[in-house]
């Protein structure tokens, strides 16, 4: 499953008080933020999205928050509600799995490209970086994760093959419908970092092997379990995907 294309950290040279020299990446950090909170629930369907809080949450100024509320308006995820701001919009099962499907199969395509380029060096490192992805998930009981550097390693292995697929314009494509992953909600799962290592193990040999079918099954495991195990938080907390 590919991670966002950048981690949603906001740099402390650009929060409240400091130049706002790179303010569309700002507003894009803040964007990301608040995607992450609706999908994982923390921002429920209803809930209203204040400016000023908002922005002292992060640390910014009020600026990119509206920014970034005009752009999840555009996508879907948010509705304006005259005289009272921005809400949270609905969000079902059905969308989740159609997030995750138009993923599944962009990622699939690209995967089948690189079965046709890749090379025993680029086996290689596609195994470096999963071995380097299975360090940071397989912890001594009571450890926290680093929830940061194991999206960036998921993220890396995704983008090596990406890179070896050589299709540019389809791996941007792929990166922006990635941008709804609320990424720290698995990261944070030591189920899907297990499962997330061993489906790359098995796509690393089916890419060896040239075994198409395999390459599909693996690539598509993947972004089957995010949706399931997302649905499955949502309705933990509260949120019932078949109603919402």
């Amino acid at each position: 499953m590919a991670a966002p294309a950048q981690t949603p950290r906001i740099p402390a040279s650009q929060r409240s008080g400091a130049p706002m020299r790179r303010r569309p990446q700002l507003s894009d950090e803040v964007a990301r933020h608040l995607r992450g909170s609706i999908m994982s629930g923390v921002l429920r369907p209803g809930d209203f999205i204040r400016l000023d809080e908002t922005a002292a949450e992060l640390g910014v100024s009020v600026t990119p928050v509206r920014e970034a509320l005009l752009t999840l308006r555009g996508e879907g995820m948010v509705e304006s509600a005259p005289n009272r701001g921005y809400r949270v919009a609905p969000l079902t099962r059905q969308d989740i799995d159609d997030i995750f499907w138009l993923q599944g199969q962009i990622a699939v395509e690209l995967a089948l490209r690189a079965v046709d380029r890749v090379t025993s060096e680029d086996l290689g490192r596609l195994t470096e970086l999963n071995e380097r992805l299975r360090m940071l998930v397989s912890l001594p009981e009571g450890v926290s994760p680093d929830v940061e550097r194991i999206a960036d390693a998921e993220f890396d292995f995704h983008r090596e093959l990406n890179r070896i697929a050589d299709s540019p314009k389809l791996a941007w494509f792929l990166n922006a419908a990635a941008r709804t992953i609320p990424y720290r909600l698995y990261a944070r799962d030591t189920d899907w970092g297990t499962l997330a290592v061993r489906s790359h193990t098995a796509l690393i040999d089916a890419l060896g092997r040239q075994d198409h079918n395999e390459v599909i099954t693996q690539t598509l495991l993947q972004f089957e379990d995010a949706a399931a195990r997302l649905a499955a938080h949502r309705q933990r907390v509260g949120i019932d995907p078949k109603t919402t």
